[in-house]
C-alpha cells in the first residue's frame, strides 16, 4: 500500500506536551472550535491554545459545567452542544454561522467510550453516533465559516481503532449482541476515515485534515468502564492507582499531539494522516501490536464509503 503513514522526525515525542508544540507558534487572531474542550485531554487543549493567543469556543453538552471548568481561561466561550442530537448539532452551528465569524481549527475532540449499549437520535448506537455522526454533521453545517487557504480539522481517534473496521452490514448494532469495545472501535475507525475523506474533499480549497492517537490518558472519558475491569486489564490496581504510570500521558502530554496536528508548521502541505506521539504514524505492524494505523483505517474507498453513508444518515453534505 503505498502511503504517507511515515514519521516525518517532528522531534517531538510521547513526552511532549501541548505548550511544547506550541512553543514559537502564535496563534493570535485565529479562532479554533473544541468539542469537549472542558474536561480532561479537551480543557488541557483549550487552555492551550487560548495561551498561545487563539480565541477558542467551547461547544458542550453540559454549558454550566463547561463554564466553570473554563473560568479564569482567557478568549474561551461556552455554547450548547449535544452531539448526539443532530437538532442541536444544527442549532450551535446556525448561531455559530450568525455571528459571521470564520473558523481556523476545529478539534473533534468530544467522545464517549465504552459506555453501555445506548441508542440515540433515531435508534443509532451511541458511540458511532456521538463520536463520528454528529462530528460529520457538525463539520459539514460549519463549513461555509470555514476559512480556505490554511483551516486545519483534527479528528480524535485512538488506537481502540484496531478493535473493529466498520461494520458495513450493520453500523448500529441492530443484530446480534453488544460488544461495547467493538463498537468504541468502528466509532475510532470513523474518525480516522473521516479525516482522510474530508481531506480528500477540502485540500483544493486549502483546508485539511489530520487523525490522531492521543496516548493513553486516565481522564473521565473512562467513567463508563466499571473499576474492575480497569482493574483485569491491568490499569489500576484495586486502590486506583495506575499500575504502569510511564505508560500513560498526563493530559498536558495526551493534548499535545491534537494540538500538534492543528497548528504545526511542520505539516503545511500534508493531510489526510494519522498520527501518534506528536508525529505522523507508520502503518501498524502485521503481528498486530497495537501501534500505528491499521490499513482499514486509512483506505480512500472505505473513506469515501462512509462519507457516502454518513451523509445519507445525517441528510448534511457540504460537498453535495
Amino acid at each position: 500500500m503505498t502511503t504517507a503513514q511515515h514519521k516525518i522526525g517532528s522531534g517531538f515525542d510521547r513526552h511532549s506536551t501541548a505548550d511544547d508544540v506550541l512553543a514559537g507558534i502564535d496563534l493570535t487572531g485565529k479562532l479554533a472550535i473544541v468539542t469537549g474542550g472542558y474536561s480532561g485531554l479537551g480543557l488541557e487543549t483549550t487552555r492551550a491554545l487560548s495561551k498561545a493567543g487563539a480565541r477558542v469556543v467551547v461547544p458542550a453538552r453540559r454549558p454550566a459545567v463547561a463554564e466553570e471548568a473554563v473560568a479564569g481561561i482567557d478568549g474561551v466561550e461556552v455554547d450548547e452542544l449535544d452531539l448526539g442530537d443532530l437538532e442541536s448539532v444544527r442549532a450551535f452551528a446556525d448561531r455559530f454561522l450568525a455571528s459571521g465569524r470564520t473558523v481556523d481549527l476545529v478539534i473533534d475532540n468530544a467522545g464517549i467510550m465504552v459506555c453501555p449499549e445506548t441508542r440515540v437520535g433515531p435508534g443509532w448506537e451511541a458511540q458511532f453516533a456521538t463520536n463520528h455522526l454528529g462530528h460529520f454533521a457538525l463539520v459539514n453545517r460549519l463549513w461555509p465559516a470555514i476559512a480556505p487557504g490554511g483551516a486545519r480539522i483534527v479528528s480524535v481517534s485512538s488506537t481502540g481503532h484496531h478493535t473493529s473496521d466498520i461494520r458495513w452490514d450493520d453500523p448500529h448494532w441492530n443484530h446480534g449482541t453488544y460488544d461495547k469495545w467493538e463498537a468504541y472501535g468502528q466509532a475510532k475507525t470513523a474518525n480516522v476515515l473521516f479525516a482522510v475523506r474530508l481531506d480528500a474533499l477540502g485540500k483544493d480549497s486549502g483546508v485539511r485534515a489530520f487523525a490522531l492517537h492521543p496516548g493513553g490518558i486516565l481522564t473521565p472519558l473512562q467513567r463508563h468502564l466499571p473499576k474492575q475491569e480497569m482493574v483485569e486489564r491491568g490499569w489500576i490496581d484495586e486502590n486506583g492507582t495506575p499500575l504502569n504510570p510511564e505508560g500513560f500521558k498526563s493530559p498536558e502530554q495526551g493534548a499535545a499531539t491534537q494540538v500538534w496536528a492543528a497548528t504545526s508548521p511542520q505539516l503545511s502541505g500534508m493531510g489526510g494522516v494519522y498520527c501518534e506521539d506528536c508525529d505522523i504514524a507508520e502503518l501498524a505492524p502485521a503481528d498486530g501490536t497495537r501501534v500505528g494505523v491499521r490499513e482499514y483505517a486509512i483506505d480512500p474507498a472505505s473513506a469515501a464509503r462512509l462519507w457516502d453513508l454518513s451523509a445519507e444518515l445525517t441528510g448534511v453534505n457540504a460537498f453535495a
